[in-house]
């Protein structure tokens, strides 16, 4: 129970330094939320889209998975959290933008360029390989081209990114908002070692350091 009781510490220094501090705007919060964006991002413990963007509870609604992958538009009976959460998101929350915030040194993009789970069961990396299936294409062209190193693997956390812009656009309520004006989409990639976010810009397919 060590670390859950550092756990209980920081919920501690919460309910002192935060909590106290702020009773309405939390008691606020309970009746509802209107985030300014949906955030699809990596679940990697070191690209916390709260800190990056500095933003307060409530203001971004934030999807988390392997990699920041964005499955494309499916209508099977499958189970699908990312659609899922990306449905109320736009439909229900009605989000002005959504971004999607790769960043560097992925786990799921290096195993998708090293192929180590490939093969693999459930349990042993079988489910990272199948999520990461999504990108095999461009992994394995990158792979040929350039290695596996980090040089190859920042190809492809921005291909993944490019993927997952493209795949937003094949759900029919993000395209019919986008289209109308209402929907803003964005890619950006996180460096963890420079603190410096890159912002794509669609018409020069460039990543470019936020000024």
């Amino acid at each position: 129970m060590k670390g859950f009781g550092n756990l209980l510490e920081g919920y501690h220094r919460f309910r002192t330094n935060d909590y106290a501090p702020r009773k309405e705007m939390w008691r606020d919060l309970a009746d509802g939320q209107s985030p300014r964006a949906c955030i699809i991002a990596c679940s990697d413990s070191r690209a916390e889209p709260a800190i990056v963007f500095d933003v307060d509870p409530g203001e971004i609604f934030v999807v988390r998975n392997v990699a920041n992958l964005v499955p494309p538009f499916e209508k099977n009976g499958g189970r699908h959290g990312v659609s899922a959460a990306l449905e109320f998101a736009v439909t229900q929350l009605e989000v002005p933008e959504i971004v999607v915030m790769g960043h560097e040194r992925c786990g799921g993009i290096s195993a998708a360029l090293t192929g180590i789970f490939h093969g693999k069961p459930a349990g042993e990396g079988g489910f990272v390989d199948r999520w990461m299936e999504q990108v095999d294409a461009r992994a394995q062209a990158i792979a040929a081209e350039h290695g596996t190193g980090e040089d190859a693997a920042r190809l492809l956390e921005e291909d993944g990114i490019r993927q997952s812009l493209a795949n937003l656009r094949s759900f029919p309520f993000v395209k019919e908002r986008e289209d109308a004006g209402k929907l803003i989409l964005l890619g950006c990639h996180f460096s963890i070692g420079e603190g410096c976010l890159y912002l794509l810009d669609e018409q020069s397919d460039r990543f470019e350091p936020v000024r």
